[in-house]
């Protein structure tokens, strides 16, 4: 109870302010609770509010540098870099000592993707603050706006010889090195960093991740582990040591510890998703198909949750279910081309090979530029008898394989049929020119132009020219 009192008490200038403008009766506050009233509704995005606020503080306290400071940080926010730019240069003149007058000229020139000037100025407002770590962090972000990972990594550990517990510049840190490629130097300077902050579980976290991405499964398990010690709800380490024990194959331990992120937190489909994959490899199908089906309940939107299930049905060859499910993934989202693949193939399996033929048609207007899909799209089409269709598609795929005798040796069969003899010559040389081993595509889907007489010689001819090399 008294917890509650002290906390009304804390809010009661908000809660003024908030009651004031309900009835429009004008009140007075001093500045520092119109700073904190503003800080309260930037923090929270309420931006509407937070300009309110200072409009009003303004006005009862027109000379406040800290408010003239949001009010340049919402026109920033906003966009209206001029506005602000003028009154920076103002409140230049009357206060050049003021670190943030060169912070939030840094955010103008920032927004202006002038990334180096930032920097400059930033450099600057170093010189006069007292508060280093967090302009060191700004510093850094503006590196990382121009890709020089290194300078952003040297700003960031700077910010932590200051601040040990900012968190997110330890999380950019890591990035950086990530970014590099530099998995052992981040090993190295997170272990340093435990040296000084043991009961860290961030930092015991991000080594477990550097381990894990080097496959050092065991020394990531250990990490998290030590992230567990340091925090028992830490969500993230339960479901990070999960995976490790994926990799290590210990399945009903990975199930335990996707289980307490559970009771954690409100549920989340990737455990459940990771839940049924555990169940699969341990050959639980009934249960593995339960938490697939619990995935797509808890997020529709996530594909890997529809794909668990369509794939769960597919390798049991249970086409029906699997075109059920799959159906059901394009319904929500039908621009998804890992769903319409899928849709593809099942229905090639079922011998529905018109709607086979769109899920593949679909998957290449999706941007499915696989050899694999052009392929399958053009066996299709010479199944329905749609020859043109399939010497069209042949043609779009030579514009991204243009050295492919698998799709050389079809275009030859196909002109054949269609009696197009100089072109069918000109790509059956090019198919033996790339690969005449490949003959066997004529052999199976053009049986009667493998027959023909100078189509025998042409083959017959290559293979010879081959054996002598």
């Amino acid at each position: 109870m008294k917890f509650n009192q002290e906390h009304e008490e804390d809010n009661f200038p908000l809660t003024r302010f908030e009651s004031m403008l309900k009835t429009n009766h004008v009140l007075f506050f001093d500045s520092d609770e119109f700073e904190n009233i503003v800080n309260h509704y930037l923090e929270n995005g309420k931006i509407a509010l937070a300009k309110k606020a200072v409009k009003l503080g303004l006005d009862q306290h027109p000379s406040s540098s800290n408010l003239k400071l949001f009010r340049i940080e919402i026109l920033i926010f906003e966009n209206k870099l001029d506005e602000a730019d003028r009154m920076l240069a103002a409140l230049y003149e009357l206060e050049p000592q003021n670190e943030e007058v060169f912070i939030q000229k840094a955010n103008i020139y920032s927004k202006r993707d002038d990334h180096q000037k930032a920097i400059e100025l930033l450099e600057m407002a170093l010189e006069i603050t007292e508060d280093d770590a967090d302009i060191y962090s700004l510093i850094g972000m503006e590196y990382l706006f121009l890709d020089d990972f290194q300078n952003a990594k040297i700003n960031f550990m700077k910010c932590l010889e200051v601040d040990e517990e900012d968190y997110s510049a330890l999380y950019n840190v890591i990035y950086c090195f990530d970014f590099l490629e530099q998995h052992e130097e981040a090993i190295d300077y997170l272990n340093m960093f435990l040296d000084k902050n043991p009961y860290c579980e961030v930092a015991w976290h991000q080594v477990g991740k550097q381990y894990f991405d080097l496959k050092e499964y065991e020394k990531a398990l250990a990490a998290y582990e030590f992230a567990i010690i340091s925090d028992d709800t830490f969500i993230g380490a339960y479901f990070e040591k999960g995976k490790v024990l994926e990799k290590l194959g210990r399945f009903n331990e990975a199930i335990e510890n996707y289980q307490i992120t559970l009771t954690l937190d409100d549920p989340t489909s990737f455990a459940y998703l990771r839940m049924g994959k555990c169940y699969q490899k341990l050959a639980c199908d009934d249960l593995a198909i339960k938490y697939f089906l619990k995935t797509v309940k808890e997020d529709p939107l996530l594909d890997k949750g529809w794909i668990a299930i369509t794939d769960f049905y597919t390798r049991k060859m249970d086409y029906q279910n699997a075109l059920y499910y799959i159906n059901k993934a394009i319904n929500i989202d039908g621009e998804n081309v890992l769903y319409w693949k899928r849709y593809a193939k099942i229905n090639n399996r079922l011998k529905f090979y018109e709607e086979a033929e769109r899920g593949y048609r679909k998957s290449l207007e999706l941007g499915n530029y696989e050899l694999e899909t052009w392929l399958t799209r053009c066996d299709i089409l010479i199944n329905l008898g749609e020859n043109e269709a399939a010497i069209a598609n042949l043609l779009e795929a030579v514009e991204f394989y243009p050295d492919s005798a698998q799709i050389e040796f079809r275009l030859a069969g196909l002109y054949f049929s269609t009696n197009d003899e100089n072109k069918g010559h000109f790509h059956l040389e090019n198919a033996l020119r790339l690969e005449s081993d490949y003959d066997i595509i004529l052999e199976e889907l053009f049986p009667y132009v493998y027959a023909k007489k100078s189509v025998v010689e042409k083959i017959k001819r290559a293979r010879n020219n081959s054996a002598g090399k």
